[in-house]
């Protein structure tokens, strides 16, 4: 297939930036987003031009780097999905697809679509860890879970800290990612310890990174590659409240 793209390009965090068309030919439906990427660079180093900075690694929907907006949407039109996983039968010949960075004041362009997402590591470094006894690891069943609780804390780690739902927020807010790191730990006894200072430490941070407010919208359960849900930000406002209330 045929298809004509336009791409921001931008060369660093104080450049305005601006769209550029290209047009790229024989593209196979059977293609991922990231290889028609690749295939559109081999095509612009040959014309002696600047290839189009993106991130990736994994390329199999685990690492979260392969932020794009897609004509409008987080990681493209394919629900539950990351850009590596998007392939080019989701669309026809002939189709224009407008690809974009992340827009968030947070999440700083570097360059073209790669944008800075330190402040989520730096939300997690506030206290998304535990404090345990780094000696023999012990058996599976010596701390008894409940089932429950154990599988709404293995889906909340599910989270790969992608960004898509700061990018599909209205208001650029980092609440679902989290309360999904706040949840995963809230959920187990091993979390339990610094349980109080860890979300009183992640919001506290979170604020400093300029993120926005929650009006829970729900637009970041929609576009989350891993389907994230929005009931993780009600147990992080509880465990947040609960924190300040409590906590000397």
């Amino acid at each position: 297939m045929n298809l004509t793209l336009k791409v921001w390009r931008q060369k660093n965090s104080s450049d305005k930036g601006h769209f550029e068309t290209y047009q790229v030919k024989d593209i196979s439906s059977e293609m991922s987003f990231l290889e028609m990427f690749d295939v559109l660079n081999e095509q612009l180093i040959k014309e002696g031009k600047e290839p189009i900075a993106f991130d990736h690694d994994c390329r199999e929907g685990i690492c979260g780097m392969c932020s794009m907006y897609i004509n409008g949407r987080p990681h493209g039109p394919w629900h539950a999905n990351t850009t590596c996983q998007l392939h080019m039968r989701a669309y026809k010949d002939g189709d224009t697809i407008v690809v974009e960075p992340w827009r968030a004041n947070a999440f700083p362009v570097i360059k073209d679509l790669v944008v800075d997402r330190n402040a989520f590591d730096r939300i997690v470094q506030a206290g998304g860890f535990i404090s345990v006894n780094t000696g023999n690891a012990v058996d599976a069943n010596a701390l008894p879970i409940e089932k429950h609780k154990a599988d709404e804390s293995f889906a909340a780690a599910a989270c790969i800290g992608c960004g898509a739902c700061v990018a599909a927020c209205k208001n650029s807010s980092a609440m679902l990612f989290m309360s999904a790191k706040v949840s995963h730990l809230a959920l187990l006894p091993q979390g339990d310890p610094e349980r109080k200072n860890r979300v009183l430490n992640m919001v506290a941070q979170m604020d400093k990174e300029n993120f926005g407010s929650c009006t829970f919208t729900q637009a970041c359960e929609a576009v989350c590659p891993k389907e994230i849900k929005v009931t993780n930000i009600s147990r992080l406002n509880g465990e947040y409240l609960n924190a300040a209330f409590t906590e000397q």
